[in-house]
């Protein structure tokens, strides 16, 4: 059985650093995409970083680029964002998604249909 659970989310002053972490069980990860979403109150789920688990291939929404990092470590089976510089328009409920359906080589898809597991999610709040 595949399971996602998220960790690491909470309140942080703007300008501040937060670490999210997801652990990932039930699947081994080689050659898959793993991606992190959010969502804001009264907005759709939106893509922001995302990986090919052992290929080192990472994408990012602009709007988070260069301020954050998406990484794995392959013998915890956990895919982190560390998110610095943050905002308050960084606030959502921050998701871990898997997709297990497909092998890519390029980049992690940045289309939430392409995955089919999801974690619980995440709270992160950034106060001005």
């Amino acid at each position: 059985q595949v399971q996602l659970v998220e960790s690491g989310g909470g309140l942080v002053q703007a300008g501040g650093s937060l670490r999210l972490s997801c652990a990932v069980s039930g699947r081994s990860l080689s050659g898959y995409a793993l991606g992190w979403f959010r969502q804001a109150p009264g907005k759709e789920r939106e893509f922001v970083a995302g990986m090919l688990w052992g290929g080192g291939t990472t994408n990012y929404a602009d709007s988070v680029k260069g301020r954050f990092t998406i990484s794995g470590d392959n013998a915890k089976h956990t895919v982190y964002l560390q998110m610095n510089s943050l905002k308050p328009e960084d606030t959502a409920v921050y998701y871990c998604a898997a997709d297990f359906g497909h092998y890519y080589s390029v980049r992690a898809p940045a289309s939430l249909k392409s995955y089919d597991y999801w974690g619980q999610g995440t709270q992160v709040t950034v106060s001005s």
